[in-house]
């Protein structure tokens, strides 16, 4: 049992974190290449955010919204 236990630390030690080595030694030299997937992520968020302002504004300037005043009835 114990070693199904360093086969997982093996695998993720050596092969699915591999990347992050490379960006960890990558840091030293190009700080913005470094943190290139957080830029990425950044800039998709950025674009997800302006997409879903843009498709907000334009449902409201069509008056699609539904504006009626409702509340729960327990209040």
């Amino acid at each position: 049992m114990k070693d199904f236990f360093y086969g997982i630390q093996d695998f993720f030690v050596n092969v699915a974190f591999a990347p992050y080595d490379m960006f960890r030694a990558l840091e030293l030299e190009n700080w913005f290449a470094a943190n290139a997937v957080n830029w990425l992520f950044a800039i998709i968020g950025m674009a997800a955010f302006v997409y879903w302002m843009l498709q907000l504004k334009s449902f409201s300037s069509n008056n699609e919204e539904d504006k009626s005043i409702t509340s729960h009835s327990y209040l």
